[in-house]
């Protein structure tokens, strides 16, 4: 961290392009602050944009602002955020959720300084320090093809690697301190110190959520606190490796269904089996093929269909993970796959 506070305050005085990368919660957008505030422009405006938060048609028209009549709804002139920026800075968070077709425009800015807005055909022009971030790999997206190459290395002039917490726990300690004197004073509460057994608590967790995390955590403790002392019963059931109740009806994505179904294999095999990803694709396989039959009526033309297989391959799927009926007809049990 220090590496990253020497970068910010020496990139700061200069009018480079610097793109912060780094896990959700490790501090970009203060970082972005930082130079904004240490540098010439510091007494400009700072803008932040969440490009991963609006639609394409709505974040060019955020980013470039519009005229009257250029869409649906645009009752009026507006001002984008590049204009709002003008002698200042504007952050860029997410720059990788931006499409194609916007990332022309954003490279066309940091090159040329200057735009159209959406359904204007005259120029404006902008002297704009850009900040962008992002979570993700960039160069890994330039290379799926999913980010444009020269609109990376127009951005990538300096770089910022901001590390996550769990790279850096011994920053945890003076991270708490931090968070107690300023939830204190926020909350009005006297909560100034933490047992040893929670700070060891907060030093073997792994922060998924990184600062930001630890920063939620600990003012709900200081806001919870009977006495002066933060105490192991206040940090989170995640932090003490404890599951927390769940909500019946809370939904959830498919990728943590299948974090907890790999989980849940994993957790019964055995490592010197060397047949666990087969054994998995058959449990997921049986399982999908049962259900797909079951709201299919068992009718196997229509589930080969929403499955889009052909129906040969699919009674031969079924007889191989016995679901097709003994009797040759159409309609199978439904079978729950058990883990070993």
């Amino acid at each position: 961290m220090r590496d990253v506070y020497r970068l910010t305050r020496q990139v700061a005085d200069s009018d480079a392009s610097v793109l912060l990368l780094g896990e959700t919660g490790t501090g970009k957008e203060l970082i972005a602050r930082a130079i904004h505030q240490l540098s010439p422009r510091g007494s400009g405006p700072f803008v932040r944009v969440n490009c991963g938060a609006l639609a394409e048609s709505l974040l060019e028209s955020e980013l470039f602002g519009h005229v009257r009549g250029a869409f649906t709804g645009a009752v009026e002139n507006r001002t984008g955020r590049f204009e709002a920026a003008h002698t200042g800075s504007i952050f860029l968070d997410e720059i990788d959720s931006t499409t194609a077709k916007l990332q022309v425009k954003l490279l066309r800015v940091l090159q040329e300084h200057e735009f159209e807005r959406v359904g204007d055909a005259r120029t404006v022009r902008v002297d704009v320090r850009v900040i962008a971030a992002s979570n993700r790999d960039l160069l890994e997206e330039v290379e799926q093809r999913r980010f444009r190459e020269d609109l990376y290395y127009r951005l990538n002039v300096v770089t910022i690697y901001l590390p996550p917490l769990r790279e850096r726990r011994e920053d945890i300690p003076l991270l708490v301190g931090h968070f107690l004197r300023l939830y204190n004073e926020k909350n009005r509460r006297h909560v100034p110190h933490i047992t040893a057994e929670a700070m060891e608590a907060l030093k073997n967790y792994d922060w998924p959520g990184n600062v930001r995390e630890l920063q939620n955590y600990i003012e709900r403790a200081v806001v919870l606190a009977r006495g002066d002392e933060i105490g192991i019963e206040l940090l989170p059931h995640a932090v003490l490796g404890r599951r927390g109740p769940r909500i019946g009806s809370r939904r959830r994505t498919v990728e943590s269904i299948a974090r907890d179904f790999v989980d849940a294999v994993l957790a019964h095999a055995d490592p010197e089996a060397g047949d666990i990803y087969d054994r998995m694709v058959e449990k997921l396989e049986r399982e999908m093929l049962a259900q797909v039959l079951e709201r299919c009526h068992g009718i196997q033309i229509k589930a080969a269909a929403w499955l889009g297989m052909n129906r040969n391959t699919l009674h031969k799927k079924l007889r191989q993970y016995g679901l097709a009926d003994p009797k040759g007809q159409e309609d199978s049990p439904r079978g729950t796959p058990q883990f070993p």
